[in-house]
């Protein structure tokens, strides 16, 4: 906000100001909007090919039968989440550096709710169609996910995704607390960072409920990482930041591997080899340091601005409406089923996009602007 007129009577002589210098303008990371779409697309190929599920009720046969050699693929996608979450710490961080509390609350609360509030009734809505399959949630329990506070609270989700979003606010809550409140500088960043890594390897120790609630084991590695990856954006020679680069990956893909890895099960056509999972995850962590060394600054296509904003509202809709879409083209059309994919891909980002032209446009502003009381 600018700062008022002053109210101080002029002086009878005024001596001209030398010209102001060009405010230094921050370029935007379009290669980051990017990637955020890369991953939101990986995980929709998980969701519609790499699982059973759902989906195979959607698809009238498990996702195997549909895509022989594309769904050992397709498993992969999941792991989308783990670069989401390395993304977000590299966001975060620089969204939260020199900002207010209140300010940095109010972007939050404001960028996240809009769609999903829209998102939230229109599934339970499409839900309750009769020609729809699908179990709607009771009424109560839709208007608890309403608050994002569902997965704690043990009520039924609307949507299959919003997990994910209970790890971001938890991660928004404990940056806001430890970095923003007090004010972020490198020195409180780097400690937040040593703390917290720290304390989530006590936390898996103890096997203690409350410190995994807080403290995210799993998770912890990716946002410290994309927060690690920040500092490196803001000088690529910090040792320091390097440091917490490495070790978050060291841990992360111990994480990744650990949860996603079985052996072979011919219950499970999901099969995923441990060195693929370590190097999806490695390929998120080199794709983020790429950007945030400038290595990518020449991928500045307007568009991706674009897929950037698309990227949340198409993640919140593509699993649930992705089931009734796949099973009115596949099983009603009879379209055949890589048509029935990219047709579905088409139609959730075209939902995001009106999301994003009707929903959030105006109400992400508006939002803010009531939360901040400017």
């Amino acid at each position: 906000m600018s700062a008022p007129p002053s109210t101080l009577p002029a002086p009878t002589a005024v001596v001209a100001p030398p010209p102001a210098k060009a405010a230094r303008r921050v370029p935007r990371l379009r290669a980051l909007d990017g990637l955020r779409l890369i991953a939101a697309l990986m995980v929709a190929a998980y969701h519609y090919g790499g699982r059973d599920g759902e989906i195979g009720e959607a698809w009238g046969s498990s996702p195997n039968l549909q895509f022989p050699t594309a769904h050992e693929w397709f498993a992969y996608g999941c792991l989308g989440v783990q670069i989401f979450f390395v993304i977000s710490g590299f966001v975060i961080c620089m969204s939260g550096w020199g900002r207010p509390l209140r300010s940095f609350f109010a972007s939050r609360v404001s960028r996240l709710f809009p769609s999903y509030w829209v998102a939230i009734v229109l599934v339970t809505a499409v839900f309750a169609l009769p020609p729809v399959t699908y179990a709607a949630v009771s009424p109560s329990d839709a208007l608890v996910n309403l608050t994002m506070l569902q997965q704690p609270l043990g009520v039924d989700r609307v949507l299959g995704v919003c997990w994910t979003l209970w790890a971001e606010l938890r991660f928004y809550a404990l940056f806001a607390l430890c970095v923003v409140l007090p004010g972020a500088n490198r020195q409180r960043v780097i400690l937040f960072c040593a703390v917290w890594t720290l304390a989530a390897a006590v936390a898996e120790a103890a096997n203690w409920p409350l410190l995994d609630v807080v403290l995210m084991p799993e998770y912890a590695p990716f946002f410290i990482g994309g927060i690690g990856l920040f500092l490196v954006h803001r000088d690529r020679k910090d040792v320091t930041a390097w440091g917490i680069v490495g070790v978050s990956w060291l841990i992360g893909q111990h994480y990744a591997v650990d949860r996603l890895w079985h052996a072979p099960n011919p219950d499970f056509f999901s099969y995923r080899s441990s060195l693929a999972i370590i190097a999806v995850v490695t390929l998120g962590y080199v794709a983020v340091a790429a950007i945030a060394l400038g290595w990518l600054n020449r991928v500045d296509w307007a568009w991706l601005t674009t897929a950037g904003a698309l990227t949340y509202p198409f993640y919140l809709v593509h699993e649930h409406l992705g089931w009734v879409t796949v099973a009115a083209l596949h099983r009603g059309l009879g379209l055949p089923s890589w048509a029935t994919f990219a047709l579905t891909i088409a139609a959730m980002l075209l939902l995001a996009r009106l999301l994003n032209r009707y929903v959030e446009d105006w109400a992400t502003p508006l939002l803010r602007r009531k939360l901040t009381g400017r």
